[in-house]
Order: structure tokens, then C-alpha cells, then sequence
């Protein structure tokens, strides 16, 4: 699923509820002491997500090692690396590519349901609410107003290893849009309203990705490319 959304230098492995191999893999004492406190839940998505993203680095013939969250919980990646990951409910993935090739990317996953109450009007600007009606008109078979948190999710996951700062809901704005003749796959834009960050000797404005619905779940993904 998430594969469709990104490039193809990029590497994804996913898993599912019922995966078993993922469910049971190992952490490094590291990480066992990150989530020595956690609940169960937390720590088998902890767990899970990790062992996606060992068989991305495994796929790309880096070496397996702890991932270990950093700052505002960013993953700390091996040197030579960029890349995200996201999980839900019987859901994780991770996405790995070398740093030469992409500059940053953002993954999120979310259960493709109404979003709970009061959560939209705090992360959807007025255009975007605007935006959210038409599409819903056009194509009620899709939770867009979860798309558009999923979207900004994957923005601020793509934008926060380029600066180090905080991008809060209201500073993208998002633009979504269903591909020709399909309901349930598109793709988004994001204009930063605050400066964007600086890419080699260029400022980025602007963030593009995909998004697709698929298996009770709506996926999107940014990338941003060094040129």
C-alpha cells in the first residue's frame, strides 16, 4: 500500500495484525528501556514497527541496529539515511532510502474512519474545510477529513528532520485531489506558510505525495526530492 505512494528508490515493508513473525521480533535492550513502562499495545507497535524497518535497512544492505526515537520522537536513522514510519491499529510501516537519493519523506497510516469530534476544527484552515465539503459531495465514499490529517501528518514527518522545528496543523496548507476516474487514490499538495526549508541551495514551499484508501485504511505519503 504504501509503496504505491513513493518513488521507486525508496523501500517499504509493512505488516499486518496478523502478522505473527513481526509481532514477536526482538528489540535491542535500548529500545526495551524506551518502552520498559509502556502497555502492551504500545510496546507490540513499538516493536512492530521496528522490525519493518529493519528489513527496509536489511533491503538496502544496511546492517541491522537500534532505532531509537529522538527529539519530538523522530526515529534516529543510520548515517547515510532518510526515512519514516507510521502505525494503527493492526497496521505498521516503514519507509528507508539512502540520503543521496531523496531528501526527506513522511509516512502515515490512519483507520479510515470519521475523525472524532472536534479534532478537525483544529487542524483544517478554512479553505481546507471548504475543500473537504466539495470532495465529500463528489466522492462520499472517503473520510476526507481523516485524509487531510493523514496528509498533514506525513507533511510534518517530511518537514521536521529538514529544520528540527515544530509545524503545527494550521502552518500547511493542503490540497487534495482524487486521480482521474478513481475514488479511492489521488494526490496532495502542501503549501508551507511559514519559510520552508532549505533543500542544497533552493527553498521548498511546497510538499507533494500520494494518498491512497485501501483495506480500512487511508495511507498517504510525502516526499521531497533534492531538485
Amino acid at each position: 500500500m504504501i509503496e504505491e505512494l513513493l518513488p521507486e528508490p525508496v523501500v517499504t515493508v509493512e505488516a499486518y495484525g496478523d502478522d505473527d513473525e513481526a509481532a514477536t521480533a526482538p528489540l535491542y535492550p535500548e529500545e526495551e528501556a524506551v518502552v520498559a513502562r509502556a502497555v502492551d499495545k504500545r510496546r507490540r507497535e513499538f516493536a512492530v514497527v521496528r522490525f519493518c524497518a529493519r528489513r527496509a535497512m536489511d533491503k538496502l544492505g544496511v546492517p541491522p541496529q537500534p532505532i531509537l526515537p529522538g527529539e519530538r520522537g523522530a526515529p534516529g536513522w543510520p548515517a547515510g539515511l532518510v526515512g519514516s514510519m507510521t502505525h494503527c491499529d493492526d497496521y505498521a510501516a516503514a519507509a528507508l532510502v539512502r540520503a543521496g537519493e531523496l531528501a526527506s519523506l513522511g509516512i502515515d497510516a490512519e483507520p479510515h474512519q470519521t475523525l472524532p469530534e472536534g479534532v478537525l476544527p483544529a487542524v483544517a484552515l478554512p479553505a481546507e474545510t471548504d475543500q473537504l465539503r466539495r470532495l465529500a459531495a463528489e466522492h462520499p465514499g472517503v473520510h476526507w477529513d481523516r485524509l487531510l490529517f493523514s496528509a498533514k501528518e506525513s507533511v510534518y514527518k517530511a518537514w521536521f528532520p529538514l529544520t528540527g522545528q515544530w509545524l503545527d496543523f494550521t502552518e500547511a496548507e493542503i490540497e487534495v485531489f482524487a486521480d482521474p476516474g478513481e475514488r479511492h487514490s489521488g494526490g496532495l499538495r502542501a503549501r508551507l506558510l511559514v519559510p520552508g526549508p532549505w533543500v542544497g541551495d533552493r527553498r521548498v514551499d511546497v510538499f507533494e505525495g500520494r494518498w491512497t484508501v485501501q483495506r480500512g485504511l487511508v495511507a498517504s505519503a510525502v516526499s521531497v526530492p533534492h531538485t
